[in-house]
This record gives structure tokens, sequence and C-alpha cells, in this order.
């Protein structure tokens, strides 16, 4: 299967608004909105034109030519502004075969040379295991566990920091 990242523009709003609409959103934040609309979708399309290679990275995971997901990394500010966070979701019939652990080893190299970090941290929830995989299968550590840090869906969860730096 190939893996490529692609840039986001307008003309694939429905496609990023049809992948909102089926992804797994147990282990997202909830600013991602639900249900996601085309309107969502240009507004985000919009806001990555204007931060791409900025102040993040945001790309669309694709394997054999179809978008199958969303990948970025996100520099912080303030104090903070040496580190980026990533953050991805990809179709639930893609999981499991090795596409997000390609396409996070990717975003990483494009975000560390494009934006001005020296860190990409990772949030996970700790029942989430395959996500915490793909981190580690990337280099990132464990740096800590912040105890009953999320509240999702009526469930408190503990949130795994990892960690990568340049």
């Amino acid at each position: 299967m190939d893996i490529t990242l692609k840039k986001w523009d307008v003309g694939l709003k429905e496609t990023l608004s049809d992948i909102c609409g089926k992804i797994d959103r147990a282990y997202l934040s909830d600013r991602l909105p639900d249900p996601y609309t085309e309107d969502d979708a240009a507004w985000f399309i919009n806001m990555v034109s204007e931060h791409d290679g900025k102040d993040g990275v945001f790309r669309a995971v694709c394997a054999d030519g179809r978008i199958i997901g969303n990948i970025s990394v996100e520099q912080k500010s303030d104090v903070y502004r040496k580190d980026g966070e990533i953050g991805y979701y990809l179709l639930p019939s893609f999981s499991s075969k090795g596409i997000m652990t390609e396409a996070v080893g990717r975003i990483c190299e494009i975000a560390f040379s494009e934006l001005d970090i020296v860190r990409i941290t990772g949030h996970v929830f700790a029942p989430n295991k395959a996500s915490a995989r793909v981190l580690l299968k990337n280099g990132f550590l464990l740096e800590g566990t912040l105890k009953n840090a999320v509240f999702k869906n009526d469930k408190l969860y503990d949130l795994l920091i990892y960690g990568k730096v340049k």
C-alpha cells in the first residue's frame, strides 16, 4: 500500500466532511464537531491555508491515492512555542495496517524541518493502546501520566503524555 500525505485544499471539503462523519471519536477531542458538516470542513481547510508551514503542518493521510484520514502538528504558543502537538485520525477500516505509523513518521519529519520547534508532544487517552503504539514505534517516549485528566462520554480517563525531541 502506497502511503502519502497530501496538503488540504478547498476542493477536498466534501471528502473531509465524509471522513469525519465515519471516524471513531471515542478517544478524540470534543473540539471536532459532531456532526461534521461541509461548513466545518470549509472552516478547517481555510484555517489550514492560513497556518500550514507557519505554525502548523496539516495533511490528509492517503492510501493508494484515497484520502482516509487526517494528521497534523500544531505549534504551541507563549513559553511552549518550541513544542508542537500531534493529532491524527483514520477511517476505522484502515486501522491496524501500519498506515498511521508511517504517517506519523512523515509528519514529524515535515514538522521538524518546517516549524521552529524542538519537540513534538502526543496526548493519548490511556485505553487507546493503538495510538500509544504508533507513537512508540516513531521514537516517542512516555513522559508521564495525568491521572483522571480527561472527561469524555461521561467517563474519566488518565492522559498519557508522549514526547519526541528533534
